[in-house]
């Protein structure tokens, strides 16, 4: 497999060894007393290496909290100083850039409304050049990977090679439990491509609320991800931004302490049995492209068929039936309804597809 990036190895620049590494601190830097408190419980909590406020906070409205700005730099110095924590904090232009490498910043990252602008990530790139500082780039708002990927590239081929992406997952238009869905599929997808490449979760952006932060953080160590950036205010009810997502230091202490780290390989014989499964899975997934196929080549002649006889493509009620039948039937076989629909979906999506471009091509 193609390595996507030319990068350092994680864990020769992130202070955690060969464990994932925990980023934690404030969503903002609000007042030199609020960080410093913070930081104090966070660095008695071993897992935690880095960390994090923000200081330039880009926000939807203007009469909202927007950070502290330049005078937070001097905070997140005194943080390392007196901690031994290190220090990282968002960066969206080249002027932030320029401030943060003044001061000491031992990492920054970008966030996600800055990734979805190629003109602002790449101005961002040559005002890192020649810096050497590890770089963070965030997932943007909507689900398009080709868009992170693009984002991750112009950083590094500016010469950072310190770096990693954080999944802090995406805007979902549909109901969910979650402030930012999560879809897995896409960092998975993500570290398929360039298994190099360093991804972190931040589960405080994907939950929006604190109930759920343990749930995806024990998800995302069972996925392989290199690491967690969690919010942690002292005083979480009195934030000034995203209070409802923040914990407490000692809080955190306790999420990290309840996490299982699993094994990412096991014994010879459990090796054996799981490419055993593996092997009757390959199997069934052949056979299941086969029946598609044999499928849309059933779609094919219906195509051809009905432009034979000038019939429309789309039959509603034909659909409805089949929609209607096959979800009732996977439930009765112990399947999901969503996901039958899903898979449902995508096979009439294509299956329309096909007898469009039957009834486009020239005879």
């Amino acid at each position: 497999m193609e390595h996507c990036f030319d990068i350092e190895p994680m864990n020769q620049w992130m202070p955690c060894g060969d464990k994932p590494c925990v980023i934690a601190g404030p969503c903002s830097a609000e007042s030199e007393e609020q960080v410093m408190e913070t930081a104090r419980e966070l660095a008695k909590i071993p897992m935690v290496k880095v960390f994090r406020a923000g200081l330039w906070k880009p926000r939807t409205r203007p009469s909202t909290f927007e950070g502290v700005g330049d005078e937070g730099l001097n905070w997140l110095v005194r943080v390392k100083q007196e901690t031994g924590l290190k220090i990282t904090t968002e960066v969206a232009n080249p002027s932030h850039v320029e401030k943060a490498l003044k001061a000491g910043i031992d990492m920054v990252w970008l966030g996600a409304r800055t990734v979805v602008n190629p003109f602002s990530v790449q101005e961002i790139g040559e005002a890192l050049k020649g810096s050497h500082i590890p770089v963070m780039v965030k997932n943007p708002l909507n689900p398009d990977l080709t868009t992170w990927m693009g984002a991750l590239e112009r950083i590094n081929r500016s010469g950072v090679k310190k770096l990693a992406a954080i999944h802090r997952g995406f805007s979902y238009y549909k109901h969910s439990p979650y402030r930012n869905d999560p879809m897995w599929e896409i960092p998975i997808e993500l570290k398929r491509l360039c298994p190099e490449l360093p991804v972190i979760v931040d589960p405080s952006h994907i939950c929006g609320r604190v109930d759920l932060l343990s749930v995806i953080s024990q998800r995302a160590i069972d996925l392989e991800m290199n690491g967690l950036m969690i919010e942690t205010h002292i005083r979480p009810k009195e934030a000034l931004t995203d209070k409802q997502q923040q914990i407490t230091p000692e809080v955190l202490a306790s999420l990290l302490s309840g996490l299982i780290f699993r094994k990412p390989v096991g014994s010879t014989e459990f090796q054996n049995q799981l490419e055993k499964l593996r092997s009757e899975i390959d199997k069934i997934d052949q056979q299941l492209i086969d029946i598609i196929a044999q499928r849309m080549s059933i779609v094919d002649q219906i195509g051809n068929y009905k432009k034979e006889n000038k019939i429309t493509i789309l039959q509603l009620k034909r659909w409805n039936q089949i929609f209607s039948e096959r979800v009732e039937n996977g439930e009765q076989l112990g399947l999901p309804r969503e996901f039958i629909m899903k898979l449902l979906e995508v096979v009439h999506e294509e299956s329309i597809q096909r007898q469009i471009d039957v009834m486009n091509k020239k005879d």
